[in-house]
C-alpha cells in the first residue's frame, strides 16, 4: 500500500514525514548548527572554499547575520552522517529509487528579529542551471528539509501552494535574489493563482518536509524570539543528473570524495578559499 507521504507528495507537490530523527539526534544536529554558525560568523564576509559557501547577510538592526551554509558535510561529520542516513533512503526510494545523487546540502537560519531572512515565493526549478544537466525534473528530484526547531508562522515556517507543481515553470515576478525578496501573495495573484489556498507547514524538531522542484513556496521573517533552523538536502535520481555528489549507490551510502561540479561553475577555475563579497 502506498505511503501517505508519497500520495501527498504526488498530489500536492509537498509532504511531511513526522519524527524521522529522534530527540538525541536533533540535539546533535542543533550542536552542529551552533558549531557551523560560530565558524561562519568568524569570517568578516561571505566565504567560499570549493563547494562550501558561508552566505552572510546584513540586517539593519542586527548587523551581520549568517543566512545559510552550502555543503557543510565536507567538514562536519554529524551533518554528513545525517544526509546519507538509511532512513533518508527509505523515504526517497519510493520516489526516485536507490541510485541517488545529491545537489543540495544546505543549512538555513532565520535569526529572531532579523529582516534579512525572508524568501520570496518561487520554484526551485529556477536554480537548476545549466538546464541541460537536469532531466525529468518533475519526478526525478526531491527536496527535503529537517526541522531543528519548531516551525510555525511566527518564526517563518515554509508556505506552499498545493498542486502548483503541476503548473510547469512559472514566471513569478520579483527583483533580485529570492532570499532578498518578500513573500508577497500579490506575486502569485498576478499570475492568476489563488493565495487563499496557501498552506503553512507546522513542523516539530525531527520532522522532515519534502517538496517538488516545481512546488511554489516561500517563507516570511522570524517574528518570534526563537530561531528557525532547517537542514535542507536535495536529491536526484542519478541517471537524470549530470552534476551532483553520489549519496546512495544501489542502496548503499557513498562517502563524499573530492569536490565535484554541482552549482559553483568556477569550482575548478577558482576553487578558493576566498571571500565572496563584503558583509
Amino acid at each position: 500500500m502506498q505511503s501517505a507521504y508519497v500520495r501527498d507528495y504526488q498530489e500536492h507537490g509537498f509532504a511531511v514525514v513526522r519524527g524521522v530523527f529522534a530527540a538525541h539526534e536533533v540535539t546533535a544536529l542543533a550542536e552542529a548548527f551552533n558549531r557551523v554558525h560560530e565558524r561562519g560568523m568568524a569570517y568578516p564576509a561571505s566565504y567560499r572554499d570549493g563547494n562550501v559557501l558561508f552566505r552572510q547577510g546584513r540586517d539593519a538592526r542586527l548587523g551581520r547575520v549568517l543566512r545559510l551554509v552550502q555543503w557543510p558535510s565536507y567538514f562536519d561529520t554529524t551533518l554528513d552522517r545525517m544526509r546519507k542516513d538509511l532512513r533518508m533512503l527509505a523515504i526517497l526510494a519510493p520516489l526516485i529509487g536507490e541510485d541517488i545523487k545529491q545537489i543540495i546540502n544546505q543549512m538555513h537560519w532565520k535569526t529572531p528579529g532579523a529582516a534579512a531572512t525572508e524568501f520570496g515565493y518561487h520554484q526551485d526549478i529556477r536554480f537548476r542551471r545549466p538546464r541541460e544537466a537536469y532531466r525529468n525534473t518533475l519526478w526525478s528530484y526531491v527536496q527535503t528539509g529537517t526541522a531543528i526547531d519548531r516551525h510555525r508562522a511566527m518564526n517563518g515556517g515554509m508556505t506552499f501552494l498545493p498542486g502548483s507543481h503541476r503548473l510547469g515553470e512559472l514566471d513569478i515576478p520579483g527583483q533580485g535574489a529570492v532570499m532578498d525578496q518578500a513573500a508577497e501573495a500579490a506575486a502569485l495573484e498576478g499570475l492568476g493563482l489563488d493565495s487563499a489556498k496557501l498552506v503553512r507547514l507546522e513542523l516539530e524538531p525531527g520532522d522532515m518536509a519534502l517538496w517538488n522542484l516545481y512546488a511554489v513556496h516561500g517563507s516570511h521573517t522570524n517574528r518570534s524570539v526563537m530561531d528557525r533552523r532547517f537542514y535542507i538536502n536535495g536529491y536526484v535520481r542519478a541517471d537524470d543528473c549530470d552534476r551532483g555528489a553520489w549519496t546512495f549507490r544501489r542502496g548503499a551510502p557513498v562517502d563524499l570524495g573530492a569536490p565535484v561540479l554541482i552549482h559553483y561553475d568556477d569550482l575548478y577555475r577558482r576553487p578558493g578559499p576566498h571571500f565572496v563579497d563584503a558583509a
